[in-house]
């Protein structure tokens, strides 16, 4: 059942309302003397609608209550009092239900509808507030106080302001096809501006308490300013609401454009003989040529039978074509015949790489290993050392000597499970992953594919990569490796991989535990220069368009280049030192200009730049420094440990960007000073009214962990004592607070940088002895290397007596 009911204008005239209308002179309708002598006024609950003075509005009722009141007000001729439910689901409100601010109004006419409700045409008069109710049954009954509108000061203000709120009102008629356009002619003809302001507010689309805000405001001014904001609202959602029915309608003229054409093409193509029917027609073809399972067939017919289902127009057609595309483009079942011929794999290796001698034995023999079980079920090679000491190559050099296709994997950077497993086909823009991408690519199924710096592999918001290759790398569960994108397992177990890396430490445990960690350390001063001789120079002279004879490096001017212009364990930067001279022969060979052939090492110094020091013994030179080893993600290195003392109050200073392992070292080195004082012939009072600050030079590089203990001990005393450190001594390893001495990793990285450093001695803990025997001889050959198992030894060797 309909119950008080806002009835729009249109559905009046539609139900015969008209009729109603010309029996009715507003004019002559004004209130009476008996009505201003009323006293009690009957109260109508309505909902959904708020009633302003001097609009006309019909209002249906349908409860036994309303019916009566309405029907007594018109024989009575009484003002009735209308005001709004606060809950428009309630059917029996009560006094608290109901606001306190409605408006007084006249019964016109009540017209009694078919299926029982009446409808009552009702004009407003004043706004009032209820004082209080004396009754409830049959029906409300109320004390009321009119309330007077407060009129604007500034009276053309006002008059400018209804004039933006009648033409705003206009313009919302226009867009809102639900408003019929009665309520247009009916705008253009109120005269009177507060009659327009009400007539506004009655009939705007805002909601009904926004309305009775609006019937409470008391200033006019401020009536149609809230008015004129809430009617900006309402058109600017109209406007946006037009916007996207223009857009919707021009997209789906367009769709309709695009369908007759494409089935323009269609036409055209079948006529040549080509679309869609002819893609699936290729798909079977290659389908046919391949080699594969009964497995992957039946999955290959049921996907193309998906594909014939599938309107050519649709977007789902063309995700299904290039998932067929890749899926017949992979080399299934087809396989490079491996040639495991160990004598050629050696001399291929050789020829590629000058020296890595055990790492070239542990590839020969996991070749041998691989010829012998003839499967590749095995450990997956992890390549380990700093850049440029020809790790990637190694891998090329791999695939080469068993005639297989190469692919390299770059991983760094990558931070995207998908990137390894594939998106789902049904993403736009979906690809399979890399691994599937490249053996593709290589065309056969059994490729080497050398993943590049594992190690910087990173962590994203989409997953995690490394937990991906768990299942690439393991040779008990590659065999089935499943892409999102193929939506079946492909078998990886043929593919030889090798993996490189600069570091272990950001590698995930299970990840190094299903891989072979094969450690490469630096070259030696011989072994860059043979590499050099034999690879470097050609190289360089070939990218630079000169012949053999345009230059040539004897081992001398090698020797400086790599011991003045370079500090690396690989060989990277000797090229590119050596691309710096070929660079400019090639200027002068351009420029006509005689040059000698034979570069000097004057003229190496001319082209490339001031040497850097070839002796480091000046800068030990001064008591309190010290030089220790350390080892680095590219290789060993050298680093300065200094010290100083002031007067003070025996507090300890450490500055260098150090860590948090190498700052307790420097606590524990001096616990240890204050402890055995007596012992190392250091005063007392200097300990406890002496300063002592410690510093690692290069501040801006980050150092920690504790193989700079001894070292750090050792420059305390020198300074304490006031003693030197012996020249061209290095050392590296870990103290504890009883002056024990520990061992420490990375030693044959050190001891090459300490070579190349011009280091002629070094300290080392007795338990590193091993790592020190299984070093080639050849490398240390200029190096002595000292034991030792207590600090006591360490600064009975390094201080200068």
């Amino acid at each position: 059942m309909i119950e008080f009911e806002d009835i729009s204008l249109e559905e009046m005239i539609s139900d015969g309302f008209d009729i109603v209308a010309e029996e009715i002179n507003l004019s002559d309708l004004s209130e009476t003397d008996k009505n201003s002598e009323q006293k009690i006024f009957p109260i109508l609950p309505v909902r959904n609608m708020v009633m302003f003075p001097n609009v006309v509005i019909p209002i249906t009722a349908g409860r036994k209550a309303s019916i009566q009141l309405l029907e007594e007000a018109q024989k009575n001729g009484d003002l009735i009092g209308i005001v709004s439910q606060k809950n428009s689901e309630l059917e029996q409100p009560l006094e608290k239900d109901l606001y306190q601010t409605g408006t007084l109004a006249k019964i016109i006419k009540i017209i009694k509808l078919p299926e029982g409700n009446i409808t009552a045409i009702t004009k407003g008069f004043h706004r009032f507030k209820v004082k209080r109710f004396i009754e409830t049954k049959p029906y409300f009954k109320a004390e009321i106080s009119k309330l007077k509108d407060t009129k604007p000061k500034n009276n053309e203000e006002y008059e400018a302001l209804l004039e933006n709120v009648k033409d705003l009102a206009l313009k919302i008629i226009e867009l809102d096809p639900n408003i019929p356009n009665a309520a247009n002619f009916a705008i253009k003809n109120i005269n009177n501006n507060d009659d327009l302001l009400n007539f506004i507010c009655t009939n705007a689309n805002f909601p009904s308490v926004e309305k009775q805000k609006l019937l409470e405001e008391k200033n006019v001014m401020e009536r149609a300013n809230k008015c004129y904001e809430m009617m900006h609202g309402d058109f600017r959602k109209l406007e946006l609401r037009n916007q996207i029915h223009q857009k919707t309608s021009k997209d789906l003229d367009k769709q309709q454009r695009e369908y007759f054409l494409n089935q323009q093409i269609r036409t055209i193509q079948d006529e040549l003989g080509g679309g869609p029917d002819s893609d699936i027609e290729d798909l079977i073809a290659k389908g046919k040529s391949k080699k594969w399972k009964p497995e992957v067939e039946e999955h290959f017919q049921k996907e193309i039978n998906r594909l014939q289902r599938q309107n050519p127009n649709s977007p789902d057609y063309n995700v299904q074509r290039n998932y067929l595309d890749f899926f017949t483009e992979l080399p299934w079942e087809t396989f490079t015949k491996d040639t495991f011929d160990i004598e050629k794999a050696e001399k291929v290796l050789d020829k590629a790489h000058f020296g890595l001698e055990d790492i070239k034995k542990r590839i020969l023999e996991h070749m041998a290993v691989l010829k012998l079980k003839n499967n590749m079920k095995s450990p997956i090679l992890l390549l380990v050392g700093p850049p440029g000491v020809g790790k990637t190559s190694l891998g090329k050099s791999v695939a080469d000597a068993l005639g297989r296709k190469y692919i390299r994997v770059s991983l760094g950077g990558l931070h995207d499970e998908s990137e390894i497993r594939g998106h789902r086909k049904t993403y736009i823009g979906a690809m399979a992953g890399r691994i599937l991408q490249s053996i593709k690519k290589a065309g056969t199924s059994n490729p080497v594919i050398v993943l590049d710096e594992i190690d910087k592999v990173g962590k994203g918001m989409h997953g995690d990569p490394s937990s991906a290759l768990l299942e690439v790398l393991d040779p008990e569960q590659n065999s089935s490796f499943y892409d999102n994108f193929l939506e079946m397992g492909y078998d990886l177990s043929k593919v030889m991989f090798l993996a490189t890396a600069n570091s272990l430490s950001t590698i995930q445990t299970p990840l190094l535990d299903r891989m072979e960690i094969i450690q490469i350390a630096g070259y030696t001063l011989e072994e860059k220069i043979e590499i050099a001789k034999r690879h470097l120079i050609k190289k360089q002279q070939e990218e630079n368009g000169l012949n053999s004879k345009s230059f040539k490096l004897g081992n001398p001017e090698l020797k400086h280049i790599i011991e003045a212009h370079t500090s690396e364990s690989g060989v990277r930067s000797l090229e590119k030192r050596i691309a710096s001279i070929a660079r400019w022969v090639a200027l002068q060979t351009a420029l006509v200009k005689e040059y000698d052939a034979k570069i000097s090492v004057e003229k190496v110094d001319e082209i490339l730049g001031v040497p850097r020091p070839k002796s480091l013994s000046e800068l030990t030179d001064v008591p309190g420094v010290v030089t220790g080893l350390a080892w680095t993600s590219v290789g060993g290195d050298i680093l300065f440990i200094e010290s100083i003392i002031s007067n003070g109050k025996g507090s300890l200073t450490m500055t260098g960007n150090l860590g948090t392992v190498m700052k307790e070292s420097a606590t524990i080195a001096l616990e240890y000073i204050k402890a055995k004082h007596a012992e190392l012939g250091i005063d007392q009072e200097d300990i406890e009214k002496k300063n002592i600050h410690v510093h690692v030079p290069e501040g801006a590089t980050p150092k920690d962990g504790p193989s700079a203990g001894i070292a750090m001990l050792t420059s305390m005393v020198s300074t304490f004592k006031n003693k030197k450190v012996r020249p061209h001594l290095a050392m590296t390893g870990e103290i504890t607070l009883r002056g024990k001495v520990l061992p420490v990793g990375g030693i044959k990285e050190k001891l090459l940088a300490a070579t190349r450093a011009g280091i002629k001695e070094v300290i080392l803990c007795e338990a590193n002895r091993k790592d020190v025997e299984e070093i080639k001889k050849d490398y240390l050959k200029n190096l002595k290397v000292n034991y030792v198992s207590w600090m006591n030894e360490v600064l009975e060797l390094a201080l200068e007596k």
